[in-house]
């Protein structure tokens, strides 16, 4: 059978890829890949190439993101300034807000307390125990308590202290030891020389000197304006007595 009119032309105009040996072909497509590489002059010289090696790069890892320039001094200052949801910023060292302390009420010790705590004060705690007067003064108060020291106790015939602390002269110990307490809170700035009342109800004279200081009645106040929850303390050197006794 003879062959068709044109049967002499090539059929396949591109011959050199169906003819071309495997080996030939695989190292066509390494030498195209290679050309290809980041850094290449090819792509140096093709742009698109850069981006398309980017967008193969994405697709092959899930979808995450690459970047081809990870130094921040590459990345643009808004993509810094950027903040994910639910982050934080680092606090620079050296700047971290100190945490404010923690409340603590009132605080400090009530006039009782600050009686019980003071070493030359023993003897005036326990008059306060034997007159029945501590829960009145760990009250809300204020008071103002003017406090002879053990030395003023000392001063007093011992044997009508020993009298004052018997359970049958309690009257008498109360009425001593309110005769020291001034139902406000007063501070040495705040005396005046005049007559302050007691709780025990007769007036107490002070006296405020430049030179010799407060002197409440015939004592002098050694040691002033020592704070409490509910009011002030006032060390004297004599025990006071109120003057109907």
């Amino acid at each position: 059978m003879g062959l068709p009119s044109g049967a002499n032309e090539v059929l396949n105009p591109y011959s050199s890829i169906v003819t071309e040996a495997t080996h030939n072909r695989s190292q066509t497509l390494l030498a195209n890949t290679q050309s290809s590489e980041p850094g290449s002059d090819a792509v140096k010289k093709n742009p698109q190439l850069q981006t398309q090696q980017v967008a193969q790069q994405n697709s092959g890892s899930g979808g995450r993101l690459l970047n081809p320039s990870p130094s921040i001094f590459n990345e643009p200052p808004y993509n810094r300034s950027r903040i994910a949801p639910g982050e934080t910023t680092p606090t620079p060292a050296g700047t971290e807000k100190p945490l404010p302390s923690p409340s603590s009420g009132r605080g400090g010790k009530d006039v009782v307390a600050l009686v019980q705590s003071n070493g030359q004060l023993k003897k005036l705690a326990q008059a306060l125990k034997a007159a029945g007067l501590v829960e009145t003064l760990k009250g809300k108060g204020p008071f103002t308590l003017f406090a002879p020291t053990d030395a003023a106790f000392g001063e007093l015939p011992q044997d009508a202290v020993t009298e004052l602390f018997k359970p049958e002269n309690k009257e008498v110990l109360v009425k001593i030891l309110t005769y020291h307490v001034v139902p406000s809170k007063v501070f040495s700035s705040d005396l005046k020389s005049g007559g302050v009342k007691s709780v025990e109800g007769s007036p107490i004279n002070v006296k405020v000197d430049g030179k010799n200081g407060v002197m409440v009645n015939d004592a002098k106040v050694t040691q002033a304006d020592l704070k409490a929850s509910n009011g002030v303390v006032h060390i004297i050197d004599k025990v006071i007595l109120p003057p109907n006794l």
